[in-house]
């Protein structure tokens, strides 16, 4: 997912060369880590991404982010060679970036220039440190992430039809967009199972009695999911040489300018930011292209002959609506905009998969893995009862083995910092607190606020599930031959046993594994307030020629990892697309 937003600064280029344009971010970048020289390759990569095509600012799309969501738009739409279609990216081209392709590398783009690293607000009953890795590169968080790649259970679209108003969202109609999806995606590679994260799988069984599933999306396809399992994850990359399988590289490489299946009708507008969306004079209901701002600071309109297709992301999408006067009314004035839609539900539901920490200094430093954390465990440990739709057939708790230690939070806490360390990441499959985006000022190159409102749920349900992760983690960790590998457990420690103290210790060092969801979710107009787009379409509610096509439009989150859900709403939304212009005999009059 992307981000596409403003950024002050000097003036554009207009060099031109087909396909290529400069874009900045929404705000400024953090920098918790120095970004290393760039190769020969990343530099080249850099030059294309400056340059901005001249002349046209008319096309049949706009996309606006071109990340997950948007890198499956692009491909699909262009593939009629008589659309149309300009891409806004706030970030710069992957292409030659090699610590963006190499997968390993992960890690260093984490609070890097190419993060937009958004804080959240205070966090009474959590942790107010938590930041949220957004990318600032194209293919957004597939080109950002570790690319764990899970179909959605047909638990979870179910869920979406018959709990949340979306019944065009029906598993058996959606499942069949993962056989679409163009990523290499497959299990961890044998040979790259080191031996630290096989003795983890086997000490899990042991502990837990969950069965080892050797292909998670194989289980998916057949059976519609699973409760409980273990295993080494599927991951979106290319085993022989660790580089990344991303949306970006899977859709967009192979028809850019350098690509073997170069489309003419395709313009990716790099290293520029969407800062409001335009309307028609005559028809104010009617959104009509985007106002942008270049890196270097030119300022122009981009007209959509058709439709404008935001895929910024959970964070940018109801960011950029709110910014174009698009949301509460009373938010948008409290700011100083002008309300020009009054849709109340943009910015709420904003939820996540928050997860805690528990960690134990090791014998030694585990060897290299794909991407540090190559395994993980399913398993269901509270009733029903304590969920408002009961989902009986799909996991609560997901585990990440990490063989790295992730010290931020509990450095803070006074914890020590070992040398040579792993953890445990206990992670809420559905977590039930519900928090709300909303701007902090009236300048698109502000970041907005994120109020999660982590562990401020009712009945405290998501803080309960994290203590029986804490419980079960630590028996995993008396089992061989995983225990073995282990000294001592460093945080929360031995001394820390009750609920209380447990529950007190894994909210205050909960962190994230930047899933934000939610903030224009989807539905039946008229059925829910909240509602911002119509599941049907996935049109603005009350507007016309514009769409959102990214995780913020999820009524709530699938259990498991949603980057391939993301691609699958991505998939499905370029059928609507292409259906209603068929339809409309793509005859250009009839857009307008």
């Amino acid at each position: 997912m992307v981000d596409n937003k403003s950024k002050t600064g000097p003036g554009p280029d207009t060099n031109a060369v087909h396909g290529q344009t400069t874009e900045a971010g929404p705000s400024s970048s953090a920098t918790s880590s120095q970004p290393k020289t760039p190769s020969a390759r990343e530099r080249l990569a850099s030059l294309a991404s400056h340059l901005l095509p001249q002349g046209n600012t008319e096309f049949d799309y706009v996309i606006v982010g071109g990340g997950t969501a948007g890198a499956v738009l692009a491909d699909r739409l262009t593939q009629d060679k008589d659309v149309s279609v300009a891409v806004i990216e706030g970030g710069p081209s992957d292409v030659g970036l090699d610590r963006v392709l190499d997968l390993s590398r992960w890690l260093e783009l984490l609070g890097s220039d190419l993060d937009y690293d958004y804080p959240t607000t205070e966090q009474p009953m959590g942790n107010s440190h938590i930041r949220h890795s957004r990318a600032k590169v194209l293919g957004g968080c597939s080109s950002h992430n570790t690319l764990i790649s899970f179909r959605p259970f047909n638990a979870d679209l179910d869920l979406w039809a018959d709990g949340y108003g979306c019944p065009s969202w029906r598993s058996s109609a959606i499942q069949p967009y993962g056989d679409r999806l163009k990523l290499n995606i497959v299990p961890v590679a044998p040979q790259q199972r080191n031996q630290v994260a096989r003795d983890w799988v086997q000490a899990c069984e042991t502990a837990t009695g969950a069965p080892m599933i050797r292909d998670f999306n194989a289980q998916i396809a057949h059976n519609g999911g699973f409760q409980q399992g273990v295993g080494f994850f599927n991951i979106a990359y290319n085993p022989y040489d660790g580089s990344r399988s991303s949306a970006s590289v899977a859709y967009l490489h192979p028809i850019m300018p350098h690509g073997p299946y170069r489309r003419n009708n395709l313009h990716l507008f790099l290293e520029t930011w969407a800062q409001r969306l335009t309307f028609d004079e005559k028809d104010p209901q009617r959104v009509r292209g985007v106002a942008v701002r270049t890196k270097h600071g030119l300022e122009k309109t981009l007209t959509a002959r058709r439709e404008v297709l935001v895929c910024a992301g959970a964070v940018d999408s109801p960011r950029l609506l709110l910014h174009s006067g698009i949301g509460p009314k009373a938010d948008l004035e409290k700011v100083g905009l002008p309300c020009r839609h009054d849709l109340p539900g943009v910015g709420e539901n904003l939820h996540d998969h928050p997860e805690s920490i528990i960690i134990w200094e090791t014998k030694e430093t585990p060897p290299e893995t794909v991407m540090s954390s190559d395994a993980g465990l399913f398993l269901k440990v509270l009733p029903d009862s304590a969920e408002p739709f009961p989902m009986p057939s799909v996991p609560d708790l997901m585990f990440h083995i990490y063989q790295i230690p992730f010290t931020d939070n509990t450095n803070r806490m006074g914890y020590p910092h070992p040398d040579h360390a792993i953890c445990m990441t206990p992670n809420i499959c559905r977590s039930q607190a519900r928090g709300k985006l909303s701007l902090a000022s009236s300048d698109p190159a502000v970041k907005p606020l994120l109020n999660f409102r982590y562990f401020e749920d009712k009945d405290s349900y998501d803080a309960k599930i994290l203590v029986e992760g804490m419980k079960w983690a630590r028996k995993i960790a008396q089992q061989s031959p995983f225990k073995e590998h282990l000294v001592r457990e460093i945080a929360p420690g031995a001394h820390i046993q009750t609920d209380e103290d447990l529950s007190e210790y894994a909210r205050r060092a909960a962190h994230t594994v930047y899933h934000p969801a939610g903030t224009c979710k989807m539905g039946t107009p008229g059925r829910d307030a909240h509602v911002v787009v119509d599941e049907r379409d996935l049109r603005v509610v009350g507007l016309r020629g514009i769409r959102v096509v990214d995780a913020s439009v999820m009524p709530i989150l699938p259990t498991i990892n949603p980057m391939l859900t993301v691609l699958m709403v991505a998939e499905r939304a370029a059928d609507l697309i292409t259906q209603d212009a068929w339809q409309k005999g793509i005859r250009r009059a009839q857009w307008e």
